[in-house]
C-alpha cells in the first residue's frame, strides 16, 4: 500500500498581502521603572490624645539627588488584617513630602510610611518609630518586697507597674518628661482614690519619677 503525503502549504507572500516584513520586527521589552528611596527627617509620634502625629521627608530616586514631585505618599499602621492607611500627601516640587494624623484614639500601634509606586518609579517604603497616643494619669510608686499578685517577688530591679483592673502581663507605655518605658502590669493597686498606676522602684527610676504625679500612658 502506498501512502501520500499531503500537499505543503504554500508560503505566505508578505508582498503579496501587503505586509511589510519590518513590521514583524520583535517586540521590544519593557522598560524597568526606576527605584526610589524614601527620606525621613521628622518623626513626631507620641502625642497626647487629641494631638497630631507629624512626620516628614522627602522621595528621591535611588541614584542621584533627583526629586520626585507629585507622588503620592501615604502614612500607614499596622493592625488587624495589616497595614491600613491613616493619611496620604503629594510632593511637592522639590520631593518633599510633610504627613498630619490626628491622633483622637489612645493606644499603640507600629508606622510606616509608603510610596506605592507608578509606571516609571518602583514603590518604597520606610518603617518609623512607633506611634503612641496618650492619655494623662495620675501615679505613685512603691517598693519593699513582698509576693506580686501577678506571681513572683518584687524586688528593687523588678520593672512593672500596679493596676486595679487590667489583666496580668498587660504592656503599658509610660512616659515622663520625654523618657519613655514600656513594662508590663505586674501587681494590684494602687489603692487610692484618683491614682491609676503604682510604678516598681525601677520603673521609677527609669523614667525619673517622683514620689506621686502625673504620667502620659497608653497600652
Amino acid at each position: 500500500m502506498v501512502a501520500y503525503e499531503p500537499p505543503a502549504q504554500p508560503a505566505i507572500d508578505l508582498a503579496a498581502s501587503g505586509i511589510a516584513s519590518s513590521t514583524l520586527a520583535p517586540i521590544e521589552p519593557i522598560a524597568r521603572r526606576s527605584r526610589t528611596r524614601l527620606r525621613v527627617r521628622r518623626q513626631s509620634t507620641d502625642v497626647l490624645h487629641g494631638g497630631t502625629v507629624v512626620i516628614a521627608g522627602r522621595l528621591l530616586a535611588e541614584k542621584g539627588t533627583a526629586s520626585l514631585a507629585g507622588r503620592m505618599i501615604t502614612l500607614q499602621a499596622f493592625g488587624r488584617g495589616g497595614w491600613h492607611s491613616l493619611a496620604h500627601v503629594r510632593t511637592n516640587a522639590s520631593g518633599h513630602y510633610r504627613l498630619r494624623f490626628r491622633a483622637r484614639r489612645t493606644g499603640s500601634a507600629r508606622l510606616r510610611v509608603h510610596f506605592a509606586g507608578d509606571a516609571v518609579d518602583a514603590p518604597a517604603g520606610r518603617r518609623l518609630r512607633r506611634m503612641n497616643v496618650y492619655r494623662l494619669v495620675d501615679a505613685s510608686w512603691y517598693g519593699g518586697g513582698g509576693m506580686l499578685a501577678c506571681g513572683g517577688a518584687l524586688a528593687s530591679s523588678t520593672l512593672g507597674v500596679a493596676n486595679r483592673t487590667l489583666p496580668c502581663g498587660t504592656l503599658v507605655t509610660l512616659r515622663y518628661h520625654g523618657r519613655s518605658i514600656r513594662v508590663p502590669v505586674v501587681d494590684r493597686g494602687p489603692f487610692v482614690a484618683g491614682r491609676e498606676f503604682d510604678l516598681t522602684e525601677a520603673t521609677k527610676r527609669a523614667l525619673g519619677f517622683g514620689d506621686t504625679g502625673t504620667v502620659w500612658s497608653t497600652h
